[in-house]
C-alpha cells in the first residue's frame, strides 16, 4: 500500500512540474521548437522510454544473433543502425515529449 502512495504522489509531482514546464517555458531551444504539451511529456516518460529501452536491448540481442548473417550479407551497418542505433536515439537523445530527435535544432 505505501509503495502505491509513494507512486501516485510522484506521478502528481511529475505532473505537475511537467505542467509548469509548459506553462513557464525553459528556453531550451528544443522546447521553444516543438513546445509538447504536459501529457506528452508524461505519457513519453512512463510509457514510450520504458518501451524504447526494452527495444533497445531486444534489438541489441537480435543484432548479435543475426551479426554472422548480416556479415556474410554486408549489412552489418545497416542492421546496427535499425537494431540498435535507432531505438537507443529515439530512447536517450529525444527530449521529452519531443516526435523528433533533440539534436536536430532548426534554427
Amino acid at each position: 500500500m505505501k509503495v502505491l502512495q509513494v507512486f501516485f504522489v510522484t506521478l502528481l509531482l511529475c505532473s505537475s512540474l511537467a505542467v509548469q514546464a509548459s506553462e513557464t517555458g525553459s528556453g531550451d531551444p528544443r522546447y521553444t521548437i516543438q513546445n509538447p504539451p504536459a501529457y506528452a511529456m508524461l505519457g513519453d516518460l512512463l510509457i514510450a522510454r520504458p518501451l524504447l529501452v526494452v527495444a533497445t536491448v531486444i534489438g541489441a540481442g537480435a543484432f548479435v544473433v543475426s551479426l554472422p548473417f548480416t556479415a556474410l550479407g554486408g549489412g552489418v551497418g545497416d542492421a546496427g543502425q535499425a537494431l540498435v542505433v535507432d531505438p537507443a536515439k529515439a530512447a536517450f537523445v529525444r527530449c521529452l515529449g519531443c516526435t523528433g530527435e533533440g539534436f536536430e535544432q532548426r534554427e
